[in-house]
């Protein structure tokens, strides 16, 4: 790993993924939905100022609660002069995205339950299981993952 001098002001694409941990297509990618942002040299070479080491750090912890990027992006749009978040930036937006996770928590652990609770007999076959979906009573109730999307189907015990 070469060390990038603790003052310099700007980063290559090589040095941003090296310090990031995050591979150079991935760093292109974020570019171009519009996550960070660079400038280009003479020769064309992308410069990253240090601060976008930051953002790079902020957008890979989203991603990793499962934040998309097109709420990410927003987010980020919506800091004053589209700077790099603050750790009261991150409180607000977290605290904002905190209902989302947590759905998506119950959504989960429904899913657990379910497939303990209703595959656990090992007939495998949910659409017919007289237990689970007696006379397919879900399929009336319209398209989708009835029981284990908790916005549609309030939670409910399976097999019991």
């Amino acid at each position: 790993m070469s060390k990038v001098v603790w003052n310099t002001r700007e980063l290559t694409v090589g040095q941003l993924a090296e310090r990031s941990g995050v591979a150079v297509s991935a760093l292109h990618f974020y570019e171009s939905k519009g996550l960070i942002a660079s400038r280009r040299t003479a020769g064309n070479q992308r410069r990253y100022t240090r601060d976008t080491l930051r953002r790079v750090a902020f957008v890979r912890l989203a991603q990793r609660l499962g934040i998309p990027l097109k709420t990410i992006k927003a987010a980020l749009a919506a800091l004053p002069e589209n700077r790099t978040p603050t750790r009261d930036d991150w409180a607000q937006l977290s605290a904002a995205w905190r209902s989302e996770l947590d759905d998506r928590i119950e959504q989960l652990q429904r899913l657990r339950d379910d497939l303990t609770d209703c595959i656990g007999c090992g007939c495998l076959s949910l659409d017919r299981c007289a237990l689970a979906n007696p006379h397919d009573r879900l399929g009336e109730e319209g398209p989708g993952a009835r029981r284990i999307d908790t916005r549609l189907t309030p939670a409910q015990p399976c097999c019991r």
